[in-house]
């Protein structure tokens, strides 16, 4: 009797200088069933991003060279890679640089120094939310067209580009139209409740959502931020006046 056919493993790709670093996360990773391909540099990094296709991205920021926000940018904007998620490694913890990571196309940030147990459940966590098991199924609402099996997004016909993270926070938003969700809660659906995640993440992708969503500048913001409360998806029958998609944020 023939053996069953092995799952390949995972394949995570560590982009980061430092070997000590490196080192202990191969071991913590390959202990926990992950494939691991690593490099120190930027720009072979990129490369075998394209080669390699890993599954998930540990990208350090401070890289010599192209930087690590060189490389998240780079890697957004290369269609046949775009998808892949991202989590940044950084010493640069002020609010500020998590934004800046963040809106280079992160789905996640971490700050060294950091425990491996902790990267891999942030790692488990990324996958929980943009690789669930999905049935064929389609998702619309006012022109958007989401299809949850090819991973796409599409608007009045036109493609929608968006991170893994947008894609699963526009989901969340999609299957639950016009209900109100505070930060706390989109956190909770989309990054996971035992991931500890600043409530400002959710600011910056909702930011990025809309910014997605409205690519040519002239469609409708459908996602409301509601003062003191949270963000909902909604239409606009009513012409209400919506806040400005750059700078309105929950408070």
């Amino acid at each position: 009797m023939a053996n069953p056919k092995e799952e390949p493993k995972t394949k995570v790709l560590i982009v980061e200088d430092e070997v000590a670093i490196v080192t202990l996360l191969r071991y913590n990773l390959e202990k926990e069933g992950f494939a691991v391909i690593s490099t120190g540099d930027g720009e072979e990094a990129v490369t075998m991003v394209k080669e390699h296709r890993p599954d998930i991205i540990v990208l350090d920021w401070m890289l010599p060279g192209m930087t690590g926000v060189e490389v998240c940018k780079h890697i957004r904007w290369t269609q046949e890679v775009k998808n892949t998620p991202i989590i940044m490694l950084s010493a640069r913890g002020e609010e500020g640089d998590r934004i800046r990571g963040l809106d280079s196309g992160a789905d996640d940030y971490m700050v060294k120094p950091f425990s491996p147990p902790e990267l891999i459940s942030r790692i488990k966590a990324v996958f929980r939310r943009i690789r669930p098991s999905l049935s064929e199924k389609v998702l619309e609402f006012s022109g958007i067209v989401l299809d949850l099996t090819a991973h796409s997004a599409t608007r009045d016909g036109s493609n929608v580009h968006l991170s893994p993270t947008e894609f699963s926070l526009l989901r969340h938003l999609m299957e639950h139209p016009g209900r109100v969700f505070a930060r706390e809660q989109l956190l909770d659906s989309v990054w996971g409740h035992d991931i500890y995640v600043e409530l400002r993440t959710v600011d910056v992708h909702i930011r990025r959502l809309r910014k997605a969503l409205n690519y040519d500048g002239k469609q409708p913001d459908l996602i409301r931020t509601v003062r003191s409360a949270g963000y909902a998806l909604e239409e606009n029958p009513d012409g209400a006046n919506y806040s400005n998609p750059d700078t309105a944020e929950a408070e």
